[in-house]
């Protein structure tokens, strides 16, 4: 998930091996990409171990863009080898994301294309602001319409798959991170039993579903506004999984959200466009609708003990204040399904008994 940057200020480095090996990477570029070294500044920050810069370049035949985009990915931390190869895949199915211009896979740099600093969160927001709902259905059709192409475009079989044991570990995040480390508590034998249970439904209907080619991360924050529709980036985590994950990430993000009619509104709409584009969907509306909400709660279960975890252990805390979102989108779910209901007890004490009222 990116970050909008602080105010441009110096690129410092973790240590002067890695400066210099980036400042020998940029140099042999400089020439063929026209760069300007000096106007290096940050761009966003990321909530792994990667952050992008902006370098800016002189126009020409060669090269007529203003900017290029560094993406600093320090190994073993990171790999950028999925992100080159997605990438690619992408500009080869005509999709809008950073193309890759040149990189050092063993030092974890890339030079990409620069796809603007207007990110679709802020774009909604402004729209927001200003109650233009016109603006922002049209923004969210175009995010819908660039999801279906990527579903239909992108060979899932080249991913790796989004099985069982990748679903219950991210859901194991959730008792270490939020429950244990963030809230201090323990659960009993029979809390455990309620939790293991609802992992196993959770799971159980996301492989049921078919599979296509999976973002993983498909919400405005990852996307871009630019004049050639969205842009989508941090797409190296991409896998073969659930067809209903990308539009709950979407209608149910971790920074903005949205009434149910408005979800139900877009979730139609989809469904609708993607049947017609021969996405395989269940034929009942209300079937789908219910995956989109299962495969959201596992998601957002997921996230809970993700941005926990990104408090105490990697000393981000801003994550920690989206932590009421994530627990109104999971308390509703749960608690709108027999199934789940006893899942939904097990979050209430997490949350107090005035937030679930402000909740619902």
């Amino acid at each position: 998930m990116l970050e909008p940057a602080d105010p441009p200020h110096p690129v410092t480095w973790p240590s002067s091996a890695r400066q210099a090996a980036f400042t020998a990477w940029l140099a042999a570029l400089q020439a063929r990409h026209r760069l300007l070294p000096q106007s290096l500044r940050a761009a966003s920050s990321d909530a792994s171990f990667r952050r992008y810069l902006r370098i800016d370049c002189e126009p020409g035949d060669a090269s007529p863009a203003t900017s290029l985009i560094v993406m600093d990915a320090p190994p073993p931390q990171e790999d950028v080898r999925a992100f080159v190869a997605i990438a690619g895949a992408l500009e080869r199915a005509g999709l809008n994301a950073p193309r890759v211009l040149a990189e050092d896979a063993e030092s974890g740099f890339l030079l990409l294309s620069d796809l603007g600093s207007t990110l679709y969160l802020q774009a909604l927001g402004d729209a927001a602001a200003r109650a233009d709902q016109p603006a922002i259905d049209r923004l969210m059709r175009q995010a819908v319409d660039t999801l279906i192409a990527w579903q239909q475009r992108i060979d899932p079989r080249a991913l790796p798959p989004y099985d069982a044991p990748l679903l219950h570990r991210e859901l194991a995040l959730f008792p270490e991170w939020c429950v244990v480390r963030e809230h201090g508590r323990q659960w009993n034998a029979e809390d455990l039993a309620t939790w293991n249970q609802a992992c196993s439904l959770l799971v159980d209907s996301a492989l049921a579903q078919a599979t296509v080619a999976v973002h993983r991360d498909y919400m405005p924050r990852n996307l871009m506004l630019t004049d050639s529709g969205p842009g989508i980036l941090d797409f190296q985590d991409a896998v073969n999984g659930p067809v209903s994950y990308d539009l709950a990430s979407l209608l149910r993000d971790a920074f903005i959200s949205w009434d149910e009619e408005m979800e139900l509104d877009i979730g139609v709409r989809y469904w609708e466009q993607a049947r017609k584009a021969g996405l395989p969907l269940p034929d009942d509306f209300g079937e789908f609708w219910r995956q989109v909400e299962w495969m959201g709660l596992q998601r957002h279960l997921k996230v809970l003990g993700i941005f926990c975890r990104l408090k105490h252990r990697d000393g981000k805390p801003r994550y920690s204040e989206d932590l009421p979102r994530f627990f109104a989108y999971a308390h509703r779910v749960a608690a709108r399904y027999n199934a789940l209901r006893p899942l939904s007890r097990l979050l209430e004490p997490l949350m107090g008994a005035q937030r679930i009222e402000a909740f619902h």
